[in-house]
């Protein structure tokens, strides 16, 4: 049965508009997005279909378009969109952080983290570069590939820290294995960095490590 035929009260995009998108489950948020289903199949139920081929909403949105594509219903034109929505949300939180203070909302920079690292196949290393009032000056990442010690140089880190005129920074990096606990390896980096920063009286307040749909904060765990 077409979504059409359903009564309005259960119809998803009516109901997302009477009483908003939290309100929809994972499958009736994906019909919105896909509009139309396929032949024998409503676009709910093509979602819950997505969805179960994937195992997760974060492998379905971190997935290649060859992947994508290998859902019957589903091609490059709906990746697009999707490619296009993740990204619209990405930069608005970016805008968030952009416009306050970055340290009166933590959960905003985890979100942001989360939005721009989470789903990444390599380690990526990033910096957000801060002013005296903790306002954001720059998002930027450093090095991407497989981080050690050795790969992520403390004096390119000043560098961009001198360039962008920073008061201080905060460090994120994603373990696209999922594990979100520092290792010793992360521990040393952030000492290193930590003390060649201090050199040109530039604070590094955190570092972030992004795994899966989790953000492990240094500072909260008492390593600040």
């Amino acid at each position: 049965m077409s979504i059409l035929d359903w009564p309005p009260a259960l119809r998803p995009r009516e109901r997302l508009i009477k009483t908003g998108a939290q309100s929809l489950s994972d499958a009736e948020l994906l019909a919105v997005f896909l509009r139309v289903g396929v032949p024998g199949k409503s676009a709910v139920d093509l979602g819950r279909d997505i969805l179960h081929h994937f195992g997760s909403l974060r492998a379905l949105l971190s997935a290649r378009l060859s992947d994508f594509s290998a859902v019957p219903g589903v091609g490059p034109a709906k990746f697009a969109q999707l490619q296009a929505a993740l990204e619209l949300s990405r930069r608005s939180l970016g805008e968030q952080l952009q416009h306050g203070i970055v340290l009166s909302s933590p959960q905003a920079v985890k979100y942001y983290l989360q939005h721009t690292l989470a789903n990444r196949r390599h380690e990526s290393f990033v910096a957000l570069f801060l002013d005296v009032k903790n306002r954001l000056l720059a998002y930027q990442e450093l090095f991407h590939g497989t981080l050690t010690h050795t790969s992520v140089h403390p004096r390119e880190v000043v560098k961009a820290a001198l360039a962008h005129n920073a008061a201080s920074l905060l460090l994120a990096h994603n373990h696209p294995s999922g594990t979100q606990e520092p290792s010793m390896a992360d521990h040393a980096l952030t000492e290193a960095l930590k003390t060649a920063l201090a050199l040109v009286d530039v604070r590094v307040l955190d570092h972030f490590i992004v795994a899966d749909n989790q953000v492990y904060s240094f500072a909260e765990h008492g390593h600040f």
